[in-house]
């Protein structure tokens, strides 16, 4: 029997470990299966897709449905039904878990729960063409590494691998899927280091720790990170993170993580404690703000730290609360996302009490709430759509700081920034570094302090690797400070130059002047005498990059005459 086993990820970087569990499942019940894998994106053509699946004349297809694939997959569903009658399809995964019969076409199966959970019946029935129309999993079955070793180069190559070493989550958070099952498995640690080698042993570029609160056990977590330390290679590590459970063990340890090894994602969702009560969120406030702040000083862990939009008892009131809070931990990324009443969910079940309007089809965004009717929460989306373009990229790193560091509030300058944005139809356009230095100028019109901000603006586009100045950032040419400089510095200036390497120097270097304001802001006035402040210096910005606190930024030099 041949068996299409088939999902659509959000973009090809990204795996899909269920299918590999699945094929493993069906290879052990079913030895005698033809199993054929395919991971299409949602962003591939439709028809292409289709007749992909079609071309391999399965006998039975699998899909693995989740709320950002499961329109593109009942698309597919539909017209397979139709090019495909008498073939089965069964359909797994998060989403399908809280499907409708109803909602499906005729000759459809769906698979509730963790496939390592189906009975004998369930095989039974594919190899004899009898499948019910649905069929329960146990819960809490036996779990291990889906992958095999032609995997690697068949299958993974070039993607992120994701890899669990625990099932479950320890909190009952209401809006999470993670929170209808109960409990949390395990897996030995002495497995789990075995079936990381192998995954290692191929070099990935990344792999993302699936586990919904790795560090949920403090002792194990440390004992896997250091494990993954020792082992050779550069792979990068991807955990989800609850920063208020570290002790100071951990975050003496993670002091010394060397850059780019891990990264953490920090399921914050709100400061606002009658929100975290009404969703069943745990957590210390205080010391996850604390531990937070202690890892963005360390500088060596990139932080993506999460809010959520449209939870109850949230108010724009709290909500900016919240963001001003965030925002003033300094992050890496920061991301406000849209509640997500998803169906099986306890905050699904309890809509009516909190006043809870969502979409009827995935992924179930909030339409309003009862503290937030839907024109407060339109205003308050775009906001987080704005802080998603200019804060979550290279670009405009100082320009931000600086908003952080003189105490200036976040929530009102993006709201400012928001108000530019919209005049200018910024979210149909192509949000490109240039249009986006556009508005910050266009804001710096309005603001006091607009020389300063706007220089600031200025030498971020020269320390994100620009080369040319666009219209909106006039200043005097590059090439006449270069000759200014060729004739004023020394022959020799180590460590920046050599009478040797001179001319190679100035030849690959991009010079401006910046007034002394600035070059204290961004650090640059270190060099001088104390006490003494520059009226203004020389920066070349060279075409090597370097890594600082987790970002990326042209290696520069700095000169006073």
């Amino acid at each position: 029997m041949q068996i299409s086993l088939i999902t659509l990820n959000a973009r090809y970087s990204h795996s899909c470990p269920a299918l590999f569990h699945v094929r493993n499942v069906l290879a052990q019940a079913m030895p005698e299966s033809r199993l054929v894998l395919h991971q299409f994106t949602i962003n591939d053509p439709y028809y292409q897709t289709l007749v992909r699946i079609t071309g391999d004349q399965p006998q039975a297809i699998c899909f693995s449905v989740y709320i950002w694939n499961a329109e593109y997959t009942m698309r597919l569903v539909a017209d397979l039904r139709l090019a495909l009658p008498q073939v089965p399809i069964i359909l797994g995964g998060p989403e399908a878990t809280f499907m409708a019969m109803d909602s499906l076409p005729a000759g459809c199966t769906v698979v509730r729960g963790e496939v390592e959970g189906l009975g004998d019946d369930f095989f039974r029935d594919l190899a004899a063409g009898s499948l019910q129309a649905e069929y329960l999993a146990a819960s809490a079955p036996p779990f291990a590494m889906p992958y095999r070793e032609p995997d690697f180069a068949a299958h993974l190559e070039n993607r992120n691998i994701y890899y669990e070493s625990s099932r479950g989550c320890p909190f009952s958070c209401s809006y999470c899927l993670s929170s209808v099952g109960q409990g949390v498995r395990y897996r030995e640690l002495a497995e789990v280091e075995r079936e990381l080698a192998q995954i290692i042993s191929h070099g990935p570029k990344i792999i993302r720790f699936v586990d919904r609160t790795f560090n949920a056990l403090p002792e194990r977590s440390l004992a896997i990170w250091r494990w993954l330390l020792a082992q050779p290679g550069e792979t990068l590590f991807h955990f989800e993170i609850a920063p208020d459970l570290f002790s100071e063990e951990i975050l003496v340890f993670l002091a010394d993580v060397p850059q780019g090894r891990f990264q953490f994602e920090i399921g914050l969702q709100s400061t606002n404690p009658a929100t975290l009560a009404a969703v069943n969120r745990k957590m210390d406030l205080a010391k996850a703000g604390e531990s937070i702040r202690r890892l963005v000083a360390l500088g060596n862990i990139h932080l993506h730290l999460d809010l959520i939009l449209g939870l109850p008892c949230e108010t724009e009131e709290t909500f900016r609360v919240s963001l001003n809070e965030a925002y003033g931990m300094a992050p890496h990324h920061l991301q406000m996302g849209l509640l997500k009443v998803l169906p099986g969910t306890a905050i699904s079940r309890a809509a009516d009490e909190f006043g809870l309007v969502s979409s009827n089809t995935p992924p179930y965004s909030v339409l309003a709430t009862r503290w937030l009717d839907h024109a407060n929460l339109r205003r308050l989306y775009w906001l987080g759509e704005c802080l998603e373009a200019f804060y979550n990229n290279r670009f405009f790193r100082n320009t931000l700081e600086y908003v952080r560091k003189t105490g200036e509030e976040p929530f009102a300058f993006f709201a400012q920034l928001l108000s530019i944005c919209q005049g200018a139809d910024f979210f149909s356009l192509a949000k490109t570094q240039e249009l986006m230095t556009r508005m910050l100028v266009e804001l710096a019109q309005t603001r006091p302090d607009r020389e300063l901000f706007c220089e600031l603006v200025r030498f971020d586009w020269l320390v994100s690797g620009q080369r040319l100045l666009p219209p909106c950032l006039v200043a005097e040419p590059s090439k006449e400070i270069r000759d200014y400089l060729w004739h004023h510095l020394p022959e020799g200036n180590p460590p920046h130059y050599t009478r040797l390497t001179r001319n190679e120097f100035f030849k690959r270097g991009i010079f401006a002047r910046f007034s002394g304001p600035l070059l204290k802001t961004v650090g640059l006035a270190e060099g001088l005498p104390e006490g003494e402040s520059p009226m203004s210096g020389y920066v070349c910005f060279l075409p090597e990059q370097e890594h600082i606190a987790g970002h990326q930024r042209q290696q520069h030099a700095v000169f006073f005459i």
